[in-house]
């Protein structure tokens, strides 16, 4: 399979020959057919101006395609009232948006209250939702949006768009408005977030390294939204599908591969009977090869204990780390 397209007759989000031109004669989109997995988290990625953020928005009809068809949960969104299509798609964009006058609670509580749930139940939501992306309901609730950090205004913002359990989440550049230390830490909590809820996400990013790390599938668009290929992060990195894709990706893919490389059991060595596995770097079994080897730069061994929680299983060497990832291309 080269990734391109994916065949899916249940896909929650499907572009079917999705075209956008705009009345000046620019063309944002070009015949764009893609299926997204559900209960995946699928990145639009590209360089600037290759409409990627367009493509989002045809799914919640904030912009409309000038031919082809968008579908969402089978449905065709240019049949959908787009005020109740809106309400049942969560949507995160790049400066949140948050109402400044309502309080963490009131924001997050906005489609369910505008779809008449009790105010118990809402209540009820807000609370389980902030707890989930790590908000203490009672010290937060009450706050007002310029009483929170960035950072913990973007949790709001993803609170906001799951309070109505949505179909499908789209998110337009979610991070990049906040700094790099807080944003290497929201997109490792959101990570742990969609492993609970699981939902169908679209998310526009132009940082591969955001892609790779939060990812199951990257879609890699060209000018016009062409879709040059369509795969898991590891495949993609170690096969790209054509040059556009390669020198997208870079030079260093083989670095970023390690990212998303688990480490094979059957690459450990025996425990050294010399060393003792305590005094000695260790990294977690159900890491990657790129927490081996962060761990294994930092000790004077040569080497990295790899553990199942406080069992030690064996170890690592650069030439096994070099050699795991050369058998991870198979």
């Amino acid at each position: 399979m080269d990734g391109t397209r994916r065949s899916d007759s249940a896909a929650p989000i499907r572009f079917e020959a999705v075209s956008k031109r705009y009345a000046d004669g620019t063309v944002a989109v070009e015949d764009l057919t893609l299926d997204l997995a559900a209960g995946e988290l699928t990145v639009l990625i590209g360089p600037s101006g290759c409409g990627k953020s367009t493509v989002l928005r045809m799914v919640n009809r904030l912009v409309e395609p000038t031919s082809g068809r968008v579908l969402v949960d089978g449905e065709d969104v240019a049949e959908a009232d787009p005020v109740e299509l809106r309400r049942r798609i969560g949507y995160v964009i790049q400066h949140v948006g948050l109402f400044p006058h309502q309080t963490v609670r009131g924001n997050v509580g906005t489609v369910p209250k505008l779809l008449g749930w009790p105010k118990s139940q809402v209540t009820e939501r807000t609370d389980e939702l902030l707890e989930l992306v790590g908000l203490d309901p009672a010290r937060f609730g009450p706050r007002y949006p310029h009483e929170l950090s960035g950072g913990q205004r973007q949790r709001v913002g993803v609170a906001r768009a799951l309070a109505a359990d949505p179909v499908v989440l789209l998110m337009d550049e979610p991070f990049s408005a906040v700094d790099p230390i807080v944003r290497t830490r929201l997109q490792d909590e959101f990570r742990r977030l969609q492993e609970t809820v699981r939902k169908t996400i679209l998310l526009v990013t132009h940082d591969l390294d955001e892609a790779v790390r939060l990812g199951d599938r990257i879609a890699v668009l060209a000018e016009r939204g062409r879709l040059q290929q369509y795969e898991r992060p590891a495949v993609l990195l170690a096969g790209p599908a054509n040059e556009f894709v390669r020198e997208f990706v870079g030079a260093d893919r083989a670095i970023k591969r390690l990212g998303v490389t688990p480490i094979p059991r059957d690459a450990l060595r025996p425990l050294p009977a010399s060393d003792p596995p305590d005094g000695v770097a260790a990294v977690s079994v159900d890491g990657t090869l790129q927490d081996a080897l962060a761990a294994l730069l930092g000790a004077d061994s040569g080497w990295v204990v790899v553990r199942d929680g406080a069992e030690p299983l064996g170890v690592l060497t650069p030439d096994d780390i070099h050699r795991a990832l050369h058998r991870s291309n198979a």
